[in-house]
């Protein structure tokens, strides 16, 4: 008999988990499907006939627990729920694995867009795309004024020592897909660790902060924050780094990497660190090193996709031409360290 569901995801057992812990939730039989553009942890979307909910879970087959745990990520998108930040209102963590074979947790659906590219972006026109990138900052500053503690985050991470543990967290995973000659690696490296900054006081960072790991409504504005897998206790201006990484155009055309800066009327990253500054009060004098480390991380993300595909272990569009990306990105970040 072939399933009609998609792998990963039982929907009859779900709705028996569902009936059992939350008793009238659910009016009809689930069905699901899973909802494509998440980098690692799987996203569906699953229905009833008149309702709408959202299941995360661990890709299939995984194996490091740590890096796809989703108590991790339900307790702290439960956690901001009474804050400002918009995140989806979460439904049940279910760590019992005999349900859908990895622990999961079920949310709210929350509609809304999330923007990939700047073709995408275009037909908002100039005027409303500027305001969505601006609403972006907002938002993340709203994100670093939540006090851990209050929240009941204040053990959600080790912020001490924590540019120094990731940027040796890095350079292990680099090392771990070394199979070329990378110009500029190791120097890019070795500079980010001569010059790096105090910290600031730490806050809750979510890591992987970008346009398109957030929802956009019809109104312009962000309804939710999604996939808070990278999320800690550390520095905040990671956070800031990685969005103004992602503001800087590649200068590549039909780049296998998402980025949105090139949309008219999208703002300089000049604009979003001035608007970053002026609203969280934060001292940003330092963003040259957290953009360059965020070049530096995502070269490192690149080129580890790039080594599995040339194992022949990572199939789809686009993955051939992963590997010539990697020195870009290099290359952008020896030159912001440098500028900066």
């Amino acid at each position: 008999m072939v399933s009609d569901h998609p792998p990963g995801l039982d929907p009859d057992r779900l709705r028996g988990l569902l009936d059992r812990e939350r008793p009238g939730l659910v009016r009809g039989p689930l069905t699901g499907r899973l909802i494509e553009g998440g980098r690692s942890n799987l996203t569906y979307a699953v229905s009833d006939g008149a309702s709408q909910w959202v299941v995360r879970r661990p890709p299939l087959g995984h194996v490091l627990a740590t890096a796809h745990d989703m108590r991790r990520e339900h307790r702290v998108i439960t956690a901001l729920g009474p804050t400002k930040v918009p995140v989806p209102r979460t439904v049940l963590l279910c760590e019992d694995e005999e349900v859908l074979g990895a622990p999961f947790y079920v949310m709210e659906y929350v509609p809304g867009t999330p923007y990939r590219t700047a073709g995408q972006l275009a037909p908002l026109g100039p005027g409303r795309t500027r305001e969505v990138a601006l609403s972006l900052v907002d938002t993340l500053v709203d994100l670093h004024a939540v006090d851990p503690a209050e929240a009941g985050l204040a053990d959600f991470g080790r912020p001490e020592g924590f540019l120094d543990r990731q940027l040796r967290r890095w350079g292990k995973q680099l090392d771990a897909s070394r199979n070329r000659e990378l110009a500029g690696v190791d120097e890019l490296h070795a500079a980010l660790g001569r010059a790096l900054p105090a910290s600031p006081a730490p806050a809750v960072v979510h890591g992987d902060y970008r346009l398109d790991n957030v929802l956009v409504n019809a109104d312009d504005e962000i309804t939710a924050v999604l996939d808070w897998e990278m999320s800690t206790l550390g520095d905040p201006l990671t956070d800031l780094g990685l969005l103004v990484m992602y503001s800087m155009p590649l200068g590549m055309p039909d780049s296998p990497v998402s980025t949105t800066a090139e949309a008219p009327g999208h703002p300089a990253p000049a604009e979003l660190i001035e608007r970053y500054a002026a609203r969280s009060g934060r001292d940003v004098s330092t963003v040259s090193w957290y953009t360059a480390f965020a070049w530096f991380k995502l070269a490192v993300i690149l080129e580890g996709i790039h080594y599995r595909y040339t194992l022949g272990r990572t199939v789809g569009r686009g993955f051939d031409r992963i590997g010539d990306l990697v020195p870009v990105f290099i290359a952008h970040g020896l030159t912001t360290l440098q500028e900066g």
